[in-house]
């Protein structure tokens, strides 16, 4: 099984912290040349020193606030002026903050929408013709179970994770011809930042312990225990490689089987 990923250069979005930086690493393992985007220059210095060189790729950074997709546009395509080549695309942002989709503002909405769905339209539409002229290409779109299961108080969420699962499932269609596949890669419970702050969330609207939150979210997943961010980049590792040539417009769920929808 063909998983190297040497001359090929990934861009992976949100890659500081979390699951975003796991699946930077785990790329630059396979030996892509990894450009890292987020939005902290320093953090994104530390995480550039941490990436594998062992095939002497020489890895990037660009620093940009998906808060602001017309500073987004700017700078990816002032970037791919001068290094014309992307192979890989990893779609990743943090999600919308939790709270039932009655009570959320319009701005809610556009905010998350703009965030998501607008910047990973802004970055397909770079990286497309790229990805064309070399005859090989990988977007790969980090969303949520929520896709096939709307999660409890992610109202906004939900809402703009659904409408990314379909415009990515478009796109496979009229991108598969050019040898360009995109897939969703759906994380269920896995050990990050964002993990926490929705169970502390749910402990102070519940009464509940942070504790006995963990305890409850453990005990609904058939592998009781979460998942890490490395099993996670695991599966994106994957998908960006030759191997997975064949897989196209799919949503893969990485969650110990927690979704109970086939």
């Amino acid at each position: 099984m063909e998983l190297n990923l040497h001359n090929k250069t990934a861009w992976v979005c949100g890659s500081t912290q979390g699951m975003g930086l796991s699946i930077a690493r785990q790329l630059a393992k396979q030996g892509a040349t990894v450009v890292l985007l987020a939005r902290n220059a320093n953090k994104l210095k530390e995480v550039v020193k941490t990436l594998s060189t062992d095939l002497n790729q020489n890895h990037r950074t660009i620093v940009v606030d998906f808060a602001q997709p017309a500073q987004l546009r700017e700078v990816v395509t002032t970037h791919i002026l001068s290094y014309p080549e992307v192979h890989i695309l990893v779609n990743n942002t943090g999600g919308p903050p939790p709270g039932l989709a009655k009570d959320a503002h319009l701005e809610d909405f556009q905010a998350a929408f703009n965030q998501h769905l607008i910047c990973n339209q802004i970055l397909a539409q770079a990286a497309v013709p790229v990805m064309q002229q070399a005859g090989y290409g990988r977007i790969i779109n980090v969303i949520s179970t929520s896709v096939k299961q709307p999660l409890p108080n992610l109202g906004v969420s939900n809402t703009v994770r659904g409408a990314v699962a379909s415009w990515a499932k478009t796109l496979a269609n009229e991108l598969g011809q050019y040898n360009i596949t995109v897939n969703n890669v759906l994380p269920g419970a896995t050990e990050t930042t964002r993990l926490s702050a929705i169970f502390e969330n749910k402990a102070n609207k519940t009464g509940m312990s942070v504790e006995q939150v963990i305890a409850h979210e453990k005990a609904i997943i058939p592998m009781k225990r979460f998942g890490t961010p490395e099993e996670f980049a695991n599966v994106v590792g994957f998908l960006a490689s030759p191997a997975a040539a064949y897989v196209n417009g799919v949503n893969i769920p990485v969650d110990g089987g927690r979704t109970a929808c086939l």
